[in-house]
C-alpha cells in the first residue's frame, strides 16, 4: 500500500521540500518529471499546483497534499484539515489576501467599489466577501502580475501578501483583509478513515510540526563548575528550563538548553564571562512537543 501525496508546485515548492528534509524525508525533483522521488517506499509523490490540490484530494486522486487554506476555501473542497503548517515562502508565517487600491484613489472601503472592476486569482472567495459587504462589482480572474493592473485594467485587486512590499512598490494601499491563510496538510475523507493511511499521515504531521517548531531555534550545551551554576543560569532566558546533568568530575555540571537563534550571539559571551566552558551551539531539525 502507498500513500499518494501532493507536493505544491510553484512558490511553496522549495519551502515544502526543505520542510520535509528537516522532518526526515528526502524529496528529489526533476525539471522533466511531475513525480518527485522520496526516500520512503510507502509514499508516492506528485507535484500539483496549490490552487488545484484540494480538488484532487477531495476526488481521491491523491490521499493527501499540502496547500493553502485559501485554496481549500476557494474550491469549497470537502477535505480533512489534518494539520496547520504555519510556514510560507519567506516568513514561515501566515499570509493575507488583501483588497488593495491605488494610493492616489479615493477608495477607502469595499463599499466604495460598487460597480467597479476587481482583478484577482481568488475569484469565488472575493465574490463571497463582496456579497457579505453588500457590494456588487465585476470580479475578473487574473492570470498573474495582478499588482500592475490598477488603475488602467482594474479599479482594485485582491492579492496575497506576506509583507506588503510588492503592493507598496506598485503604489497600492491595502483597505481590507479578505482572508488569512496558512499552509495545511489536507487529506481525503476516505483515506483519513483508512487506519494505515491515517497513521502514516499522523506520523507525518508530528514530524512536520516538529520541524516547524525547530525553525529559528538552536541547541546550546556547556560545562560549568558548580560554584558558577547560578551565574550561568541567570544569563539564560527566564522561561527556558535547561537540562542539568553531572559530569565524571562531581564538581562540574553539563547544561543543555534550546534558544532562539537570534539571541545566541548575545548570550554566548555572557555565558563565557559567567564561567561557562566548552560552549557548543548546534542546529536543530525537529522539536517534538
Amino acid at each position: 500500500m502507498k500513500l499518494k501525496l501532493g507536493i505544491p508546485k510553484g512558490s511553496l515548492e522549495t519551502a515544502t521540500i526543505d520542510l520535509f528534509r528537516r522532518a526526515g524525508f528526502s524529496i528529489t525533483t526533476s525539471s522533466r518529471s511531475y513525480f518527485p522521488g522520496i526516500d520512503d517506499p510507502e509514499i508516492e509523490c506528485m507535484l500539483i499546483r496549490a490552487q488545484e490540490m484540494a480538488r484532487y484530494v477531495e476526488d481521491g486522486i491523491l490521499d493527501a497534499g499540502l496547500t493553502g487554506r485559501d485554496w481549500v476555501e476557494e474550491n469549497e473542497a470537502d477535505v480533512v484539515a489534518a494539520a496547520d503548517l504555519i510556514y510560507a515562502k519567506q516568513s514561515f508565517g501566515k499570509v493575507r489576501w488583501v483588497l488593495a487600491v491605488p494610493e492616489s484613489s479615493d477608495f477607502r472601503s469595499a463599499k466604495d467599489l460598487q460597480g467597479k472592476i476587481i482583478a484577482t486569482e481568488l475569484v469565488a472567495t472575493t465574490k463571497r466577501y463582496l456579497a457579505k459587504q453588500g457590494v456588487t462589482a465585476k470580479v475578473e480572474f487574473s492570470w498573474g502580475a495582478t499588482e500592475v493592473k490598477p488603475p488602467v485594467l482594474a479599479d482594485a485587486i485582491v492579492e496575497v501578501t506576506e509583507t506588503g512590499s510588492s503592493l507598496r512598490a506598485n503604489k497600492l494601499k491595502i483597505i481590507d483583509t479578505v482572508l488569512e491563510s496558512n499552509t495545511q496538510l489536507i487529506a481525503n475523507k476516505e483515506s483519513w478513515k483508512d487506519e494505515w493511511k491515517r497513521r502514516k499521515l499522523e506520523d507525518m504531521k508530528m514530524l512536520l510540526e516538529g520541524a516547524i517548531n525547530a525553525l529559528g531555534k538552536v541547541g546550546l550545551m556547556l560545562n560549568v563548575h558548580k560554584q558558577s551554576l547560578q551565574a550561568v543560569l541567570s544569563v539564560l532566558p527566564a522561561l527556558k528550563r535547561p537540562t542539568i546533568s553531572h559530569l565524571s568530575d562531581d564538581d562540574w555540571l553539563a547544561v543543555n538548553t534550546i534558544l532562539d537563534e537570534s539571541t545566541v550571539r548575545d548570550i554566548i559571551p555572557r555565558l563565557k564571562q559567567a564561567g561557562g566552558e566548552g560552549i557548543v551551539e548546534y542546529p536543530l531539525n525537529k522539536i517534538v512537543l
